[in-house]
Protein backbone atom coordinates (compact mmCIF):
# COMPACT_ATOMS: atom_id res chain seq x y z
CA UNK A 1 0.00 0.00 0.00
CA UNK A 2 1.27 3.37 -0.82
CA UNK A 3 0.74 6.79 2.00
CA UNK A 4 -2.05 7.97 0.39
CA UNK A 5 -3.89 5.19 1.14
CA UNK A 6 -3.10 4.22 4.30
CA UNK A 7 -3.80 8.56 5.34
CA UNK A 8 -7.26 7.68 3.92
CA UNK A 9 -8.14 4.74 5.67
CA UNK A 10 -6.91 6.31 9.11
CA UNK A 11 -9.38 8.17 8.76
CA UNK A 12 -12.52 5.96 8.37
CA UNK A 13 -14.20 4.99 12.21
CA UNK A 14 -14.04 1.60 11.41
CA UNK A 15 -10.41 1.39 11.38
CA UNK A 16 -9.73 3.58 13.96
CA UNK A 17 -11.41 1.55 16.56
CA UNK A 18 -10.62 -1.88 15.18
CA UNK A 19 -13.68 -2.55 13.74
CA UNK A 20 -15.87 -1.16 16.29
CA UNK A 21 -18.28 1.63 14.83
CA UNK A 22 -18.70 4.01 18.08
CA UNK A 23 -21.46 6.82 18.32
CA UNK A 24 -20.37 9.76 19.59
CA UNK A 25 -23.35 11.49 21.61
CA UNK A 26 -23.65 14.76 23.62
CA UNK A 27 -22.76 14.02 27.39
CA UNK A 28 -26.45 13.91 28.75
CA UNK A 29 -27.54 11.55 26.30
CA UNK A 30 -24.31 9.19 27.11
CA UNK A 31 -25.37 8.95 31.10
CA UNK A 32 -28.66 8.17 30.24
CA UNK A 33 -27.72 5.74 27.90
CA UNK A 34 -25.33 4.84 30.33
CA UNK A 35 -27.61 4.42 33.41
CA UNK A 36 -30.71 3.50 31.90
CA UNK A 37 -29.13 0.13 30.21
CA UNK A 38 -26.90 -0.80 32.71
CA UNK A 39 -30.27 -1.08 35.13
CA UNK A 40 -32.20 -3.03 32.11
CA UNK A 41 -29.46 -5.06 32.09
CA UNK A 42 -28.83 -6.01 35.38
CA UNK A 43 -32.62 -6.73 36.17
CA UNK A 44 -33.12 -8.48 33.12
CA UNK A 45 -30.25 -10.78 34.24
CA UNK A 46 -31.20 -11.20 37.48
CA UNK A 47 -35.27 -12.34 35.94
CA UNK A 48 -33.68 -14.55 33.60
CA UNK A 49 -31.96 -16.17 36.54
CA UNK A 50 -34.92 -16.31 38.67
CA UNK A 51 -37.02 -17.85 35.62
CA UNK A 52 -34.44 -20.57 35.33
CA UNK A 53 -34.21 -21.04 39.17
CA UNK A 54 -38.27 -21.60 39.05
CA UNK A 55 -37.77 -23.49 35.89
CA UNK A 56 -35.81 -26.00 37.19
CA UNK A 57 -37.40 -26.18 41.02
CA UNK A 58 -34.00 -24.68 42.28
CA UNK A 59 -32.24 -27.34 40.48
CA UNK A 60 -33.81 -30.36 42.17
CA UNK A 61 -36.23 -31.11 39.24
CA UNK A 62 -35.60 -34.19 36.74
CA UNK A 63 -34.93 -33.48 33.27
CA UNK A 64 -38.20 -34.02 33.03
CA UNK A 65 -39.89 -31.88 35.06
CA UNK A 66 -38.27 -29.05 34.08
CA UNK A 67 -40.40 -26.55 32.55
CA UNK A 68 -39.05 -25.72 29.30
CA UNK A 69 -40.57 -22.75 28.51
CA UNK A 70 -39.85 -20.79 31.83
CA UNK A 71 -36.35 -21.97 31.08
CA UNK A 72 -36.31 -20.37 27.56
CA UNK A 73 -37.72 -17.14 28.91
CA UNK A 74 -35.06 -17.36 31.50
CA UNK A 75 -32.18 -17.66 28.93
CA UNK A 76 -34.15 -15.40 26.74
CA UNK A 77 -33.87 -12.55 29.68
CA UNK A 78 -30.42 -13.30 30.34
CA UNK A 79 -29.41 -12.68 26.39
CA UNK A 80 -31.25 -9.32 26.11
CA UNK A 81 -29.27 -7.90 29.37
CA UNK A 82 -26.37 -9.37 28.17
CA UNK A 83 -26.73 -7.60 24.70
CA UNK A 84 -28.55 -4.55 25.75
CA UNK A 85 -24.92 -3.82 28.05
CA UNK A 86 -22.87 -4.70 24.90
CA UNK A 87 -24.08 -2.65 22.55
CA UNK A 88 -24.84 0.66 25.53
CA UNK A 89 -21.07 0.43 25.57
CA UNK A 90 -20.64 1.13 22.01
CA UNK A 91 -21.89 4.98 23.53
CA UNK A 92 -18.80 8.07 23.51
CA UNK A 93 -19.40 10.86 24.90
CA UNK A 94 -17.78 14.16 22.87
CA UNK A 95 -13.89 14.53 23.82
CA UNK A 96 -14.03 10.69 25.15
CA UNK A 97 -11.21 8.77 24.00
CA UNK A 98 -10.80 5.09 24.16
CA UNK A 99 -8.01 3.99 26.08
CA UNK A 100 -7.49 0.88 23.81
CA UNK A 101 -6.85 3.10 21.05
CA UNK A 102 -4.10 5.22 22.21
CA UNK A 103 -0.63 4.30 21.86
CA UNK A 104 1.87 2.74 24.54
Amino acid sequence: MDDASDASSAKTPESANNGRRDVEVPMEVYKAVTVFSTLFAVVAVVVGFVLLDEATQRATAAPDEVNILLAAAGLGAIAAGAATYAFSTRFRAQGMGNPKDDAD
